[in-house]
């Protein structure tokens, strides 16, 4: 990264929420409003493992995570780089679909990514999941494979080859302008 030397701040008129997320999202947004060059910033909200009592934790993740990603959008815009952002989501597992003996569920193999940013377009991209066609597990089956989306960034948004990243040829997906 490379930060200007004036340290200016910019004052944004967006509101960050009032959370441990909210602070990060405000920090990086902070930091990008000095005139910091940033290929990529990793901003981490924690505590998806919902093996218990998870309608209550995950419904309030899920708010964190989307005024959180309201009000990046809103600085991003401020700033004049959404146009020229991509903000992805990843996790490392998914969930399964079977609720657990704890009201909650336990690791899964599929999951959903969230693509966000002025060059996206939007939209569902792979086949929606189907309770009917649980594996021997109880897991779900994907129709995208993640390095498909990974393939999508290397090539598309920073135009680099990313077979050699990846190890093998995966099929970009058309969600990137």
């Amino acid at each position: 990264a490379k930060l200007n030397s004036n340290g200016s701040a910019f004052a944004f008129s967006t509101e960050f929420p009032q959370s441990a997320f909210g602070a990060t999202v405000r920090t990086a947004c902070q930091v990008l409003g000095t005139g910091a060059e940033m290929a990529v910033l990793r901003l981490t909200l924690g505590g998806f493992d919902t093996h218990q009592n998870q309608p209550g934790i995950h419904g309030n993740l899920l708010r964190q995570l989307a005024d959180g990603l309201g009000a990046l959008r809103s600085a991003l815009i401020e700033l004049k780089l959404w146009q020229r952002t991509l903000v992805l989501s990843y996790a490392e597992f998914g969930r399964r679909p079977m609720e657990n003996r704890s009201n909650g569920t336990d690791h899964g193999t599929a999951n959903v990514h969230f693509a966000l940013g002025g060059a996206v377009r939007g939209g569902l991209y792979g086949e929606l999941p189907s309770l009917a066609r649980l594996d021997a597990s109880g897991n779900m089956g994907f129709s995208v494979d993640y390095r498909s989306l990974y393939a999508t960034v290397l090539e598309r948004w920073w135009r680099l080859d990313s077979r050699e990243a990846l190890g093998g040829r995966f099929a970009p997906i058309d969600f990137v302008v």
